[in-house]
């Protein structure tokens, strides 16, 4: 019985970590170390050794045999003292071996016993040593995991702030873009008000000269009369003249000023509103290039930032996508490049790389560099030099995705540059690379125009 049985006086190595404590002597016989019990207390305890159940008032703490709940447990266990020693739980002895099978320390008379003739058993220092050397590697392959996870949450942290500051950024933008339409409806409200103030006092003063000449000739005609009244020999009657009425135009122009208002201030928004047909997507961008604020331009930064690497970003060369892509129709735009020194503008296929040196394989494009212009697409294994004439300042870029045409143009001259033959099947984005570290590129805005259909 557990509480019949002592600890020895020296304190013995611990079943679950091989090391010597205080130890606690379970009902089984074997022992285990204070820090050890308290990992793994759940009301009982279960011998790793033997499998055997302990309960609080079986267990014995320390050489006096004190009931463990009496002696409260080290929160951290102690290493043992130089010279220690390792006892056998069945006989106190000096323990040299470990029993792999039951792993139970055993002294040379347990090794000799029948019930472990057939058991492996090895030196103590030679387990430790093992044991040791398996805590080390799963120390580092922990530690390497570990800074896996440091890494991830890092970035995960990143893109956190990252979305707040592009939330706030578009918030900005959007009250920025609404206060200049409010701005150009108030404006426009106040010009038409006062077009309409402005006719109706140049009508109303019309009416009022009329009526004050209208009153002018009704004194006189009433004087007229009161003259006949008193030559009633006259034979002849007074000539009289009859006033014209209100003339053509006289009144407001309410349709003019009402109809169709909204309409007609929307007609006359295109004026100050643009449509570029290619809107840049900054979460595609190289972390090194600078995206404008209407998201129609990019340069490269003055100042390098870190960005989220999520999936769609590049990373190697700076470059950027286009935010809509295109599975059917013949979209155009035209790109900007003035000065720009090293530039490629086209198509990339979705599945193509954002990562790494791979991305050209999907990607159909002209390109400048070196001074001298190239084209590209999917299935050279090396860039094709082009013949142009005069230096390009913009490009026009035409994808007929149906009939499986790319094609390229001066959108100076109008001049033919190239075309490119492929049965897409996917979609495609525009594709815009900038080398450049003085000149930005830019996508012009389109021609558009509202249209009134029957």
């Amino acid at each position: 019985m557990a509480s019949e049985a002592r600890l020895p006086e020296k304190n013995q190595a611990c079943a679950v970590c091989c090391e010597t404590h205080e130890d606690v002597l379970l009902l089984c016989g074997h022992q285990v170390c204070k820090s050890c019990l308290q990992l793994t207390w759940r009301g009982s305890y279960q011998c790793t050794v033997c499998g055997g159940v302990s309960n609080e008032e079986d267990l014995l703490c320390g050489s006096g045999g004190k009931r463990q709940r009496d002696v409260p447990l080290q929160k951290r266990p102690q290493r043992a003292t130089e010279g220690s020693e390792v006892l056998c739980a069945r006989h106190g002895e000096n323990a040299k071996y470990l029993c792999l099978e039951e792993k139970l320390f055993l002294c040379d008379v347990c090794q000799d016993l029948k019930e472990h003739e057939n058991h492996k058993c090895c030196p103590i220092h030679e387990a430790a040593l093992e044991l040791k050397k398996e805590l080390e590697i799963l120390q580092e392959d922990l530690g390497g995991k570990l800074e896996i996870l440091k890494d991830i949450k890092d970035a995960y942290v990143c893109a956190s702030e990252h979305i707040v500051n592009q939330a706030n950024y578009s918030e900005q933008r959007i009250k920025e873009e609404f206060a200049k339409l409010h701005q150009f409806l108030w404006d426009e409200e106040a010009s038409r008000i006062a077009t309409l103030k402005e006719e109706e006092e140049q009508k109303s003063q019309a009416m009022k000269d009329q009526i004050d000449q209208m009153s002018k000739e009704i004194l006189s005609l009433s004087n007229t009369i009161r003259a006949i009244e008193e030559e009633m020999r006259a034979e002849d009657d007074v000539p009289l003249q009859h006033p014209e009425g209100i003339g053509s135009g006289g009144l407001v122009n309410v349709a003019k000023h009402v109809g169709n208002l909204g309409f007609r201030i929307w007609e006359k928004m295109k004026d100050m509103v643009q449509c570029t047909p290619v809107m840049l997507d900054p979460n595609t961008a190289d972390s090194r290039l600078c995206i404008s604020a209407d998201l129609t331009s990019v340069k490269i930064r003055d100042e390098a930032v870190q960005l989220p690497d999520n999936p769609e970003r590049y990373d190697m060369f700076a470059c950027v996508l286009g935010s809509q892509g295109f599975a059917s129709g013949t979209p155009s735009w035209v790109v900007e490049v003035e000065e720009n020194t090293s530039w490629e503008v086209g198509v990339s296929s979705e599945a193509s790389q954002r990562k790494g040196e791979a991305i050209w394989a999907g990607v159909w494009s002209v390109e400048f560099w070196d001074e001298e212009y190239y084209s590209r697409s999917p299935g050279q294994l090396e860039k094709t030099r082009l013949q142009v004439n005069e230096k390009l300042r913009r490009i026009k870029v035409r994808l007929d995705w149906d009939g499986g045409k790319m094609s390229f143009s001066d959108a100076v001259s109008g001049a033919h540059l190239l075309t490119l033959t492929h049965t897409f099947t996917e979609e495609v984005f525009p594709f815009f690379y900038n080398g450049c570290d003085i000149y930005p590129l830019s996508v012009l805005p389109g021609r558009h125009s509202l249209k009134v259909e029957d």
